[in-house]
């Protein structure tokens, strides 16, 4: 076992002097060691700097690009789009608020006076905000047009957002779908819905949606157990009422 021997220390014997000798030479293969290393690093630093430098340089552009694209082209083309898309968006609430729907659902979606309308929002703006609530809005025309698959397709392109929550987009999905008398996917997104977020309004609304599809699909505990949670849940909510009468007829057909 080696010990600690200070500055200046002479050795005392033959033995002693073996132990300084191997000391040094250990520690000087150590250093030559170290040496050799930061040597070779240094080596391949400088013969692979161009690679180095390509790559940092590779890295600073996409930052770069990525920050350019979002200012000089994400930026002014969302902005562009929503300029674009606001005579669409007012024959759409124009058509929501009853006046002449049919016609004014068709202008929402196919455009009028000069103006895009929702597809070619879509079409001309793809990625962009704009385009996915174009989505919305052209799924839920489609939907007052009748038009249901394309409804559903629209309708499924849609991310939901702080301005149309998904539970809105899912739910209409449902009702697309109980249109087209496809019962048990109608179900499934109105249990989409009511499960995306849940608040005062949408979640017995879509409860209740589902409750009655669960009923004709002959999902008589399904159906029981989301208008018990209507009666319990939300009490205050127009649903309720309607509720009550419904778990009596369920609990009959159940008997």
């Amino acid at each position: 076992m080696a010990t600690y021997k200070k500055r200046g220390y002479k050795p005392k014997n033959q033995k002693e002097k073996e132990e300084v000798i191997e000391e040094n030479s250990t520690t000087a293969e150590v250093f030559n060691t170290l040496d050799e290393g930061a040597s070779k690093t240094e080596e391949w630093v400088v013969k692979n700097q161009n690679y180095i430098i390509g790559v940092i340089a590779a890295i600073a552009l996409v930052v770069l690009g990525y920050l350019g694209y979002n200012r000089f082209v994400a930026e002014p083309q969302q902005e562009e789009a929503m300029n674009e898309m606001y005579q669409a968006k007012k024959y759409f609430e124009d058509a929501a608020n009853g006046i002449s729907s049919d016609s004014l659902y068709t202008m929402a979606l196919n455009g009028g006076e000069g103006k895009y309308g929702m597809l070619d929002i879509i079409d001309q703006y793809g990625g962009t905000p704009a385009a996915n609530l174009a989505n919305y809005y052209a799924g839920v025309a489609y939907l007052n047009l009748k038009d249901y698959q394309n409804a559903i397709n629209h309708l499924s392109d849609f991310s939901g957002d702080a301005t149309i929550p998904s539970p809105v987009a899912n739910g209409a999905i449902g009702d697309a779908f109980v249109q087209l008398e496809q019962y048990q996917e109608g179900l499934e997104y109105y249990e989409k819905a009511f499960k995306a977020n849940v608040n005062e309004f949408t979640t017995p609304m879509f409860l209740m949606k589902a409750a009655r599809i669960a009923i004709r699909l002959e999902q008589y505990q399904k159906a029981l157990d989301y208008l018990k949670r209507i009666e319990s849940e939300f009490s205050a909510s127009t649903e309720a009422s309607q509720a009550e009468v419904l778990i009596g007829m369920v609990e009959a057909k159940m008997q």
